[in-house]
C-alpha cells in the first residue's frame, strides 16, 4: 500500500511542477513580442537609410537590442519540454524572412517606405506567430 501512496505522491509532485513550469513560461510570450516590437524599427531603418553612419547605428542598435533580450532570457528560470525545437524554428523563420527581405530591399525595391513597411511586418510575423502559439502552450 505504501508504493502506491508514494506513486501519487510523485504523480501529484510532477503535475504541480508541470504546473508551475506553464506559468512561468510566459517570459518567452514578452520576449517573442519584444523582439517583434523591434523588427517594426530595425528592418525600416536598414532598407531606407543608408551611408556607414546608418549601418553602425542599426547596427548598434540591433547588438543592444539583442544583448538586452539575451541577458533577459538567460535570466529565466524555467523553460518548457520542447522549447529549444520551438526557438530555433521561430529564429530560422525570422532569419530567412529578414535575409530575404534585405536582398530584395536593396536589389528591386530601394528607398521603397511601402516595401519597407511590408518587411517589417513580415519579418515580424514569425516571431508574434511564435508568442501566439507559446501563450496557447503555457495556458
Amino acid at each position: 500500500m505504501s508504493e502506491i501512496a508514494d506513486a501519487r505522491e510523485t504523480l501529484g509532485r510532477a503535475a504541480e511542477l508541470e504546473k508551475q513550469v506553464r506559468a512561468r513560461s510566459g517570459w518567452y510570450v514578452r520576449y517573442l513580442w519584444m523582439f517583434a516590437a523591434w523588427q517594426l524599427l530595425l528592418v525600416p531603418a536598414v532598407l531606407l537609410w543608408h551611408g556607414p553612419a546608418a549601418s553602425i547605428g542599426a547596427s548598434v542598435g540591433n547588438v543592444l537590442v539583442v544583448m538586452a533580450l539575451s541577458a533577459y532570457a538567460a535570466r529565466q528560470r524555467v523553460v518548457r519540454r520542447g522549447f529549444a525545437l520551438t526557438h530555433g524554428i521561430v529564429m530560422a523563420s525570422w532569419a530567412v524572412l529578414y535575409v530575404l527581405a534585405l536582398v530584395l530591399g536593396e536589389a528591386a525595391f530601394t528607398d521603397s517606405p511601402v516595401f519597407a513597411a511590408v518587411a517589417a511586418v513580415a519579418c515580424a510575423l514569425p516571431l508574434v506567430t511564435g508568442a501566439l502559439l507559446e501563450r496557447r502552450r503555457a495556458a
